[in-house]
Order: structure tokens, then C-alpha cells, then sequence
């Protein structure tokens, strides 16, 4: 009798445990049932943001380097300057060259006014040799008529034909004067507009010479921290070799990789928890902003051919965009860091 007793109580205790272990586990099922059924998470995500390549758009030696090794920037800020003397030598002969073209119009248009003074005169000539022409002419047609009669010797009317004559050809000279005078001020005034373009050419080359000694100031294109700086004073450069980089720090999301199955629950403007490895026990929000127009392998150095060989079915993953809302821990994130996030799809 003594020793049905603990084992009644033992049998009691077995079904107790059991039913506590069944109700825990239902209790932990359903709300992860109920989580999941809200939910979709992945920790296939990172930080990612604007990173801004520098390069050198012209060549030359590095003069000043006017920041340090991920230090903070503003945009538009002086960074590096190269050695200008080439570029400024190169302006002050463009200048010279408007100089030049300047006084090359200046000759050009004391031709036209030279010319278009002696077009007054040729027209004043051909005037007076028209003048004269007619005369001429009318005194040969008289001594013509008389001439017929013998009112007048022979020797009168073979001068007045040599006047005639001598007008005629007089009055023909001077439109010819004339014509070659209209022609030259024409061809002065084309040398003028020639002129004129080669000022506007020399203007082109000094804005040309401005800008490309505008580039020997390397300056910031964004706020942000400058890293990657490779270069040195005293270094030569090349157009278009890499200087440094700036990591936009008003620009960071979340690029998250959803598994192909995942997706049909998710849409844009969704609610997304974000949770950063390094600061675990901060918990930011976040948006869906838009959906990659292809899985990650499509954009592979070297995309699969599924038609090439034996064929493995593989899930793939859909980078998706997320806007991070502002939190008092955006300046220390940083793009690479590692994130899980879960989205709100109820």
C-alpha cells in the first residue's frame, strides 16, 4: 500500500507535462501563424546608397588636396586642385586670339569704307562719261547728216566720229570701273563677316579654355563622406582616371532579396520593419519604393542559361527598394551593413 501512492501521483504528473508542452507549443504555433500569415521577412538585405565616383576630366599634376580619408563633405566643396599654369597660358592665348580676330574685323571694315568711297567716284565717272558719250554721239549723227551734203569737210567728221568713238569707249571703261568697285566692296564686306566669325570662334575657345581651367577644381558633387582616395600631391592624373568616391549619406535604403515566392503579397508603400545587425536593439521603419525589373542572376557578370546544360530549378531572389524613414541613427549607417526586414502585408 505504501508504494501505490508516489506511483499514482508520478502517473499524474506525466499528462500534466504533456498537456503544458502541447499548450506552449499551440500557443508559440499560432502566433507564429499568426505572424507569418502577416508577415513576410527575409534576411537577404542590406544598407545601400548613392556612392558618387570622382574622376579628373582633364589631366595634370595634383597640386592640393583639401580633405582627409572619410571625412564628411558638403557639395560644391573645394577637394583637389590640379596645376592650372597649362590652362591658364592656354586661356590668355585664346584671349589673344579674340584680340587678333578683333582687329582683323577692324581692317576689314576700313576696306568696305575705302571702297564703298571709291564707288562714289566711279559713279560720278561713268556720269560724266555718259555725259560725254552723248554729246559725242549727237554731234557725230550731226556732222553725219552734213556730211552727206558737203556742208562740212571730211576731216571735221572723222574727228567727230573719233570723239564718239572715244566716249564710247570712255563710258564703257567707267561701267566697268564701276562694277569691279561693287565687287570689291561686296568681297570686303564677306571679309568683314569672315572676320566676324573668327571672333565668335576666339569667343568659343575662351569659354572652351574658362571651362576646361574651371576643371583643374576638383570640388564635391554631393554631401556625403569621402572614401577611396588614391591619389597624392604631386601625382599625375589622367581624364577620366578615378580620384575618390562620396557616399551620399541623404540617400540610404534598403535593397532587400525576396525569394520569387514571396512576392505575390507584396506591393509598393507597404509597412516594413527593419532591424540593423549592428544596432540590434534599435528598430527602424521603412516602405516598399518599386520592385527590380529582374532577378539578381539576370544581372550577373555571367547570367544562367538554363538551355545550356542539365537543367536545376533554383528559386531566385527579387531585389526590392525600401525607403527607410528618418531615425536618430541615420548618420551611422553605413551602405553594405547587414539588415533583416519583415513587411506588413496585413
Amino acid at each position: 500500500m505504501e508504494n501505490t501512492q508516489p506511483k499514482k501521483k508520478s502517473n499524474k504528473v506525466i499528462p500534466i507535462i504533456l498537456a503544458v508542452i502541447i499548450l506552449v507549443g499551440g500557443f508559440f504555433g499560432i502566433k507564429e501563424y499568426i505572424y507569418y500569415n502577416n508577415h513576410v521577412d527575409t534576411d537577404d538585405a542590406q544598407i545601400d546608397g548613392d556612392i558618387s565616383p570622382v574622376v579628373a576630366r582633364v589631366g595634370g599634376y595634383v597640386d592640393s588636396i583639401y580633405f582627409e580619408e572619410n571625412q564628411h563633405v558638403e557639395a560644391g566643396q573645394l577637394l583637389v586642385k590640379l596645376d592650372d599654369r597649362d590652362f591658364k597660358i592656354r586661356l590668355e592665348q585664346a584671349k589673344a586670339g579674340k584680340l587678333s580676330a578683333q582687329a582683323n574685323v577692324g581692317v576689314s571694315q576700313s576696306v568696305v569704307s575705302t571702297t564703298s568711297a571709291s564707288i562714289g567716284t566711279a559713279r560720278a565717272n561713268v556720269v560724266a562719261a555718259q555725259a560725254r558719250a552723248d554729246k559725242a554721239n549727237k554731234d557725230f549723227a550731226r556732222y553725219q547728216n552734213l556730211i552727206k551734203d558737203g556742208s562740212i569737210p571730211q576731216q571735221l567728221f572723222d574727228q567727230a566720229k573719233a570723239e564718239k568713238d572715244a566716249a564710247d569707249a570712255n563710258l564703257q571703261a567707267a561701267k566697268t570701273q564701276y562694277e569691279a568697285a561693287q565687287r570689291q566692296v561686296n568681297t570686303s564686306e564677306s571679309q568683314v563677316a569672315a572676320a566676324t566669325t573668327g571672333i565668335d570662334q576666339r569667343l568659343a575657345d575662351i569659354d572652351f579654355a574658362e571651362l576646361q581651367l574651371s576643371y583643374t577644381r576638383i570640388t564635391a558633387p554631393t554631401s556625403g563622406i569621402a572614401s577611396k582616395k588614391n591619389i597624392q600631391i604631386g601625382q599625375l592624373v589622367q581624364p577620366g582616371q578615378s580620384l575618390f568616391a562620396i557616399v551620399n549619406d541623404s540617400s540610404l535604403y534598403v535593397t532587400a532579396n525576396f525569394k520569387e515566392t514571396q512576392l505575390e503579397d507584396l506591393k509598393e508603400g507597404q509597412l516594413v520593419d527593419i532591424i540593423v545587425d549592428a544596432f540590434p536593439d534599435v528598430k527602424l521603419t521603412g516602405h516598399i519604393y518599386n520592385f527590380s525589373p529582374a532577378t539578381g542572376a539576370k544581372f550577373s557578370l555571367l547570367p544562367p542559361d538554363n538551355a545550356s546544360g542539365n537543367f536545376v530549378k533554383v528559386i531566385q531572389r527579387i531585389p526590392v527598394k525600401i525607403k527607410i524613414d528618418k531615425n536618430n541613427i541615420m548618420n551611422r549607417l553605413k551602405p553594405g551593413m547587414s539588415v533583416n526586414v519583415s513587411v506588413h502585408i496585413k
